[in-house]
């Protein structure tokens, strides 16, 4: 029996990387998926691979950063289908850059999505996910939550936002059944990391050889884990951050 079956799921920045992992892994496992990107393009080919592969997912073009974007996607999905047990939140902008170079508007913008995102979401859950059967957010965060890594100041303070959000929301949302967890992964060589001027495979290679397991992460590494987090196995678990790195956090190669 799929683990997810008539389930349904909001996943954002579900395009590509983990987060279209994320979105295939749920239909895999029998969930229903909405499919939320800023780019009408890659949001509907996830929706199309989903359901070449007999699931059933609906696209949305949507700016995260913006609620009323949110909510009413959400809406959509529910008026659809009846219902939401679960929201992944995937949805970054990131910039690598020296804290002598950055821009207001891309501060800005880079807290919108990282950030602000998480709180229409919240919203949309606690709009729709029944109070009785209850529901799941998984958020997405980093090491550089905890690490001091140059050139990431803005996005460390995301990600220890992130961090800190799902504890705070699983307390409050608990009551509603609501559990809130997020994945951390280490490096993952998804296509927006390899977009990004200071990421190269020499650098790759070089965090490949501080991880313990010798490897570097997949999306579908981070995805399998985020089943699990919304499947019925996971029922006791929320204010959880769980590292999918390999050991490279606590040795220091993340």
């Amino acid at each position: 029996m799929p683990r997810l079956k008539g389930q349904v799921a909001f996943v954002t920045g579900a395009g590509r990387g983990i987060g279209r992992a994320m979105a295939l892994a749920f239909a895999s496992e029998g969930a229903i998926v909405g499919v939320a990107d800023i780019d009408r393009t890659t949001a509907e080919a996830t929706a199309s691979e989903i359901e070449t592969s007999s699931g059933t997912a609906r696209a949305y073009a949507i700016d995260v950063s913006r609620r009323d974007d949110v909510l009413r996607a959400v809406d959509q999905l529910v008026s659809e289908f009846g219902r939401l047990d679960i929201v992944a939140n995937n949805a970054i902008v990131f910039r690598s850059e020296p804290v002598s170079e950055i821009r207001e508007d891309a501060c800005e913008r880079m807290i919108a999505v990282g950030l602000k995102s998480l709180i229409w979401t919240a919203q949309a859950a606690l709009q729709h996910m029944d109070p009785e059967r209850g529901g799941v957010i998984i958020n997405n965060t980093s090491p550089v939550a905890e690490l001091g890594v140059p050139r990431s100041t803005v996005y460390s303070a995301i990600k220890g936002g992130v961090s800190s959000m799902t504890r705070s929301l699983a307390a409050e949302l608990g009551p509603r059944r609501i559990r809130v967890n997020a994945v951390c992964p280490s490096t993952v060589p998804t296509p927006g990391a390899r977009e990004l001027n200071n990421y190269n495979d020499a650098l790759y290679e070089a965090r490949r050889l501080r991880t313990p397991l010798g490897r570097l992460g997949t999306p579908e590494d981070i995805a399998s884990a985020a089943v699990f987090l919304a499947s019925a196995e996971a029922s006791f678990i929320t204010a959880t951050v769980l590292r999918i790195d390999g050991g490279a956090t606590v040795y220091g190669g993340a």
